[in-house]
């Protein structure tokens, strides 16, 4: 691996079928071992119910009002600061309970590719 500056494009934005826009900021096969994406939520929506085979995920919540619901545990309040950390093959979901964009950065270890997503 080398020393590089990753530098966002607002354009490579896109919406993911989960129910949510992606920006994917650091995602390459020259460093597997992590990725971090910018997920933004609408208000309203809750993503689709879904889980990471072999993927450590965990939302560092940006802005916005979230309630987040992971494996088996009540749902919970997230707001800016949060941190949800999610083991492998726990199924989650997000609700974006307030009236601006939730915004949040998934960081995925290894990093995240479309295979280890599956619908629950």
């Amino acid at each position: 691996m080398k020393a590089q500056i990753l530098k966002v494009n607002e354009v490579d934005e896109y919406y993911f079928d989960e129910g949510c826009y992606i920006l994917e900021l650091s995602n390459s096969e020259t460093d597997p071992d992590v990725s971090i994406a910018r997920a933004k939520v609408k208000p309203g929506v809750t993503t689709q119910l879904h889980r990471l085979t072999g993927v450590i995920e965990r939302y560092v919540i940006l802005s916005g009002l979230g309630v987040v619901e992971v494996a088996e545990q009540e749902p919970e309040p997230v707001s800016t600061g949060d941190v949800v950390i999610i083991p492998p093959l726990c199924p989650q979901r997000i609700t974006n309970v307030g009236t601006e964009d939730l915004v949040f950065l998934a960081i995925c270890s290894p990093r995240f590719t479309t295979h280890v997503y599956e619908n629950v």
